[in-house]
Parts: C-alpha cells; structure tokens; sequence
C-alpha cells in the first residue's frame, strides 16, 4: 500500500527516487521549485534537458505531461519535469483536467524508471496562481485514485511544501478528504 505524506521543508533536499518540478515549457530552468532543481542539482539536469529540447520536444514539453531526467547533485535519483497549466478561471475545466494529468503523468514516468518514493510540490500554486486549496484538492485526489490504481507499485508519493500556509492548506483539504493522521510536519 503507497503512503501519502505531507511534509514542510524544501524539495530539492528529499531523499527519494524521483523528484517532480514543477517546470516551465522550455525545460531550460525558471524560478520557484524549477530554478532551485536546476541551481541544486546541477549543469547534468539542464544538459539533459537541452538534449529533450534538441530531439523530443523541441518546441517546449506540453502542459500536463511529464518526462525525467537525471537529479544531478540532489539527493534523488531522477528528476520528473512536468507543466503545470496557468490558472485561468474561464477555462477552469480543460485547466484542472491539465493539472491533474500533471499529477498522473509523473506518477507514470516514475513508475516507469522503477521509482518507489516520490517527491512533489504543490504543482501550479506559486507563480501560476492556482488557488491553494483547489491546487491540493486535485493534487491530493488525483495521487489518491492513482496510487490505489496503475501507480499502486510506489511506496510513498510526498507532497513538500514550501511553507506553512501551504502545508496547512494542504493537510486541511488532506483531513476533508478522510485522510487524517497521514501527513507529518517537518523536514524529512
């Protein structure tokens, strides 16, 4: 049985085996959790993503999918890019549906590698303006319906927070949906 755990602290610290960012479309580095992949894990992350961009996806990888590089020098053994879609209240329904498949996608791709523990942020919440609360209600569900499902193979998926507030709102949503006691608080 996979394990749902909350915790606070900084993603590019977690001992996992793969670490998912929450990139941009060029897979070339950002800000938020995308740049701190990029600047901790090193040059080998973005070579590799050059080489996607120069074979695979050369014009950028589409909202809500998902591929994997090497994590470089972060303490994971990949790093699972995917896209989240930028919140947009009139296109509320294809978006959310984007954002769910970020969540299935990098759960795909890291069973794939033979990943056992998964690492995420709080995909599309910072810079993308997705409301926190929905962001982990579709977060927190569609890991939920996945790891009973085709990613029942994973151990633990770990949702890292960047913060208290976000933790918060994500072990309140976590508790709603009748799954009190499964989150921690603290670095892991």
């Amino acid at each position: 049985m996979t394990r749902i755990t909350l915790v606070e602290g900084d993603i590019t610290e977690q001992q996992v085996d793969a670490v998912v960012n929450a990139a941009n479309s060029s897979l070339l580095g950002g800000g938020g959790v995308d740049g701190a992949i990029h600047r901790k894990g090193g040059s080998q992350i973005l070579e590799e993503c050059r080489r996607l961009r120069a074979s695979h996806w050369g014009r950028g990888l589409p909202t809500g999918q998902a591929v994997a590089t090497t994590a470089g020098r972060l303490p994971a053994r990949w790093v699972v890019h995917t896209v989240g879609p930028v919140y947009w209240e009139d296109e509320y329904d294809d978006r959310a549906e984007q954002l769910a498949s970020c969540y299935r996608e990098s759960l795909r791709v890291a069973a794939e590698l033979g990943a056992r523990t998964v690492a995420f942020p709080a995909v599309s919440a910072g810079v993308y303006g997705w409301p926190l609360e929905d962001a982990a209600r579709i977060a927190l569900g569609t890991v939920a319906a996945a790891v009973a499902g085709p990613a029942r193979e994973l151990t633990e998926v770990r949702f890292v927070l960047f913060g208290t507030a976000a933790y918060g709102t994500f072990e309140q949503v976590w508790r709603g949906m009748g799954a009190g006691g499964e989150g921690r608080q603290g670095q892991d």
